[in-house]
């Protein structure tokens, strides 16, 4: 699920340096483009949707991720392959950048995102229109049903995407994983398939300006994104698993190391 860790989290956070003259003019056109192509994404939702089908909708949906972080500055790097049909995405959750970097490869996943997004300026429609299952946190009874639609979203053959950490992390490793909604995949019999993103730069091995955390507002991301210099979000999709049978909570301790396995440079894998 998307969100972000507590607020005392972001105290934690070194204060950045100050961006160059030039960096920040750069940056500035990087939002311009940003927010001129978050507008042609909603008119595309908007306007050509409604008559488009599934596949239709999943090529645009992965060419507009693509874009993205193109015109951010991003260099996507990947790994693996999404096996086809039925699945559930597990993934580590740095960025809301993250459902970008794997609708870029994975354009028929369907994100379980906290219901507060829907009320984000343009993303929540943007959001709106890749088919997002929403959580209302603060029910108790929501994840209830939540978890049943997972499951028939499943059952019916689609790709489900969760984080299960249920908010971001600083990128060095996951937090703890709930285990809710991994129920769904235990009972639908659908394969699990993890997947570890880490965005880095030329000076980071996990980059700080991927961060959001604490009271980062989205507008603070976008700038600390635009400034970046030599950005990349390496998305390593792992084998995926067959879980019929799983214990929740082991499955959930088990993907997290898995992905904190991925995580570690490579010389230390």
């Amino acid at each position: 699920m998307q969100g972000r860790p507590d607020s005392s989290v972001s105290s934690l956070a070194a204060r950045p340096a100050p961006v160059p003259p030039l960096r920040r003019l750069r940056a500035a056109w990087r939002l311009a483009r940003t927010v001129l192509h978050g507008l042609r994404g909603l008119a595309t939702v908007l306007l050509l949707f409604p008559r488009m089908n599934p596949a239709q909708r999943q090529a645009r949906i992965g060419a507009w991720s693509r874009r993205l972080l193109q015109v951010l500055g991003l260099e996507l790097r990947t790994h693996g392959s999404f096996r086809p049909g039925a699945k559930l995405i597990v993934a580590n959750h740095v960025s809301w950048l993250d459902i970008a970097a794997i609708h870029a490869l994975c354009p028929q996943a369907r994100f379980v995102s906290k219901a507060e997004v829907r009320q984000w300026p343009l993303v929540g429609r943007l959001v709106d229109g890749a088919d997002t299952l929403y959580l209302q946190r603060e029910r108790a009874r929501d994840a209830m049903r939540v978890l049943h639609a997972i499951t028939q979203a499943l059952q019916q053959g689609d790709t489900v995407a969760v984080f299960p950490e249920g908010t971001t992390g600083e990128g060095h490793e996951p937090l703890p994983f709930h285990a809710n909604l991994l129920q769904a995949v235990i009972v639908s019999g659908a394969p699990v398939q993890p997947v570890a993103l880490r965005y880095s730069d030329p000076g980071h091995a996990v980059s700080p300006a991927a961060r959001f955390v604490g009271d980062t507002t989205l507008a603070q991301s976008l700038w600390a994104l635009a400034c970046a210099q030599g950005l990349t979000v390496e998305l390593r999709v792992l084998p995926p698993q067959a879980v019929a049978h799983a214990d929740r909570r082991a499955l959930a301790a088990q993907l997290r190391e898995t992905i904190a396995q991925a995580l570690q440079p490579s010389e230390r894998r």
